[in-house]
């Protein structure tokens, strides 16, 4: 029988962020967060994105996809719905980086203003509902 070396093994706990999952316990406190101080247009978009009420889809909003959360997401399409307020005019690179990662992981991602949800949310909807019913390429 082989010894086991037990220098190897890191000793409980692991600092914040490193291995075991503690890094995805702090994401996902502060997606909790996020869920309870959701702008204006995030709640308006859930109110019509919950319980299946688009094309039959189930949504849910603030989620981690490592290492980002985000808004809202439909695991089924591959689909991510981001709801950007005035500061992201001034982060347009990290966004357009963020988005690049998450369409390598598969998904499509959407990304409204917060006046367009809270202004034109019919066209909003009609546009995700367009996005869930065309098939991924």
């Amino acid at each position: 029988m082989r010894a086991m070396h037990t220098s190897r093994i890191p000793t409980l706990p692991l600092p914040l962020g490193e291995g075991w999952g503690e890094g995805m316990k702090h994401m996902k406190q502060h997606a909790r967060e996020l869920r309870q101080k959701q702008t204006d247009a995030e709640r308006l978009l859930w109110k019509h994105l919950r319980n299946r009420q688009v094309a039959g889809y189930k949504f849910r909003r603030q989620e981690v996809i490592k290492p980002y959360i985000v808004d809202f997401v439909c695991f089924d399409a591959k689909l991510i719905i981001e709801v950007d307020g005035g500061q992201h005019g001034d982060q347009i690179e990290y966004d357009e980086a963020r988005t690049t990662y998450l369409e390598t992981r598969g998904y499509r991602v959407l990304r409204f203003w917060n006046n367009e949800v809270l202004e034109h949310t019919e066209s909003v909807l009609e546009h995700i509902c367009a996005e869930l019913v065309t098939p991924s390429p």
